[in-house]
Formats: structure tokens, sequence, C-alpha cells
């Protein structure tokens, strides 16, 4: 394991009027477009849905990432099964 892995950083949400989310605590961008952020969370895997988004800001180092545009909803998947059961990711996302 490399140090980052051991070493767990906070996770925090600091969304504002639901036009701008704040995310630290990043692992990974999974992918994103412009209605919907996939990130690889401290505390698994976190979908955020909605219109417009744009990835502001991206800092992987620090684990944070800003989002703007407009934010419909917020879905975190655990991802702790994750090989197990040999499904893909989206697989479990949209049982």
């Amino acid at each position: 394991m490399d140090e980052r892995q051991m070493v767990l950083k906070g996770h925090k949400l600091n969304i504002i009027a639901r036009k701008t989310i704040a995310v630290t605590g990043v692992n990974d961008v999974l992918s994103f477009d412009a209605g919907e952020v996939l990130l690889q969370t401290e505390q698994g895997v976190l979908m955020i849905r909605g219109s417009e988004l744009h990835v502001n800001r991206l800092t992987l180092e620090k684990g944070e990432v800003d989002i703007d545009g407009r934010i419909d909803s917020l879905t975190y998947s655990d991802t702790a099964n994750h090989g197990k059961t040999g499904e893909s990711l989206f697989g479990r996302l949209f049982k």
C-alpha cells in the first residue's frame, strides 16, 4: 500500500445554494460530464447529479474538488465489496 492509501483524510461536503459544492477527501475523479460527476472519496463513490456541472478546481494531491452548476442529488455507493461480486461500478450504482 502506498502512503496515501494508509492515511485517511477527512471527507467533507460544503454546498452553497445548490450551485456550488466543495468536496474534500477525494481520492480520484472517476468520470464527469455536464450531468453527472463520479468521485472516489474516503467514504466510497460519490455520484453528483445535476445540470451544467463543471469541475471548477481539482487538486488530487490535497483531495479537493470544487464543482459549479445546478446540483440535484448526491448519492454514495459503498465500494467495499467491489471485485468480490464481479459487478462493474456502474452495475452496482444503477441496480
